[in-house]
């Protein structure tokens, strides 16, 4: 059975879906199935894998609206082993469908359940809000991951989003614990970069456990998109690859540990 990780900062510019994209591919890399969910209007994470959301005809919007089931959305990537629901710019008038709906905040989570058993991770992008389609994805979701950028303001509005993680568990009983903080757009050389981090380190504490692994600010990653690609298959030797492999290892070693807290 999968886990369902949610990768979610409200805050834009955060490398959220650069995360899914590489995580996601660099997990399939070490032979993990994984299906990436782009929740996110925009369809960043569907056209980083390789999908044209000009021209895919069933996409997350045709799911949560109960035209199609998830199984149905699923497209195949060039990457073995990864699968990709996409989205586009439909997705952006679901909230307000979807809030007529009972049960609304479910939606999701429901039509996972179809599919959840033929993969080892489940990747949800999640757009940068706090709305509906957000509370979709931490509903669905077993765990958490927040990217936060090395740059001053990172920690702006995480109360907010520390807020809403707590609300879904204790309100609507669907506990997702956060899984690791992820430090993205890292230079460890600059006196920002070292600060950022351990600003990061002071406010979540012992609470939450930050990743070992750094994402650092690197031009392949932002090349490789524009190619369809991941930097996985872009540029295995690129230092921002390296790093989504290194924490894709790191992921790896904790598979099954959690169980046991």
């Amino acid at each position: 059975m999968a886990e369902i990780i949610a990768i979610l900062n409200q805050k834009g510019g955060c490398g959220k879906t650069t995360t899914a994209v590489n995580l996601s591919a660099a997990l399939a890399q070490f032979g993990r199935k994984v299906l990436v969910i782009d929740m996110d209007p925009q369809g960043n994470a569907t056209m980083g894998l390789g999908v044209d959301k000009r021209t895919t005809e069933r996409t997350i919007y045709d799911v949560l609206t109960g035209d199609i089931s998830m199984g149905g959305a699923i497209i195949g990537t060039e990457m073995s082993g990864l699968d990709v629901v996409p989205s586009n710019i439909s997705l952006s008038g679901a909230e307000i469908e979807l809030s007529k709906e009972v049960g609304y905040h479910t939606i999701l989570d429901m039509a996972l359940d179809g599919v959840a058993s033929s993969y080892d991770y489940i990747f949800i992008d999640v757009p940068p809000s706090l709305g509906i389609l957000a509370l979709n994805s931490l509903v669905a979701a077993d765990s958490v991951i927040i990217p936060i950028q090395a740059e001053y303001y990172a920690l702006e509005g995480m109360a907010d989003l520390m807020n809403t993680i707590h609300l879904v568990e204790t309100r609507l009983r669907s506990p997702a614990p956060i899984k690791g903080i992820l430090i993205t757009l890292y230079d460890s050389r600059t006196r920002l970069g070292r600060e950022v981090y351990s600003n990061v380190k002071e406010y979540f504490g012992q609470t939450e456990n930050i990743f070992k692994t750094t994402i650092p600010r690197n031009v392949k990653l932002a090349e490789a998109p524009s190619f369809g690609e991941s930097c996985i298959t872009y540029d295995e030797e690129s230092s921002g690859a390296k790093a989504y492999l290194k924490l894709a290892e790191e992921i790896i070693q904790l598979e099954g540990t959690e169980d046991n807290k």
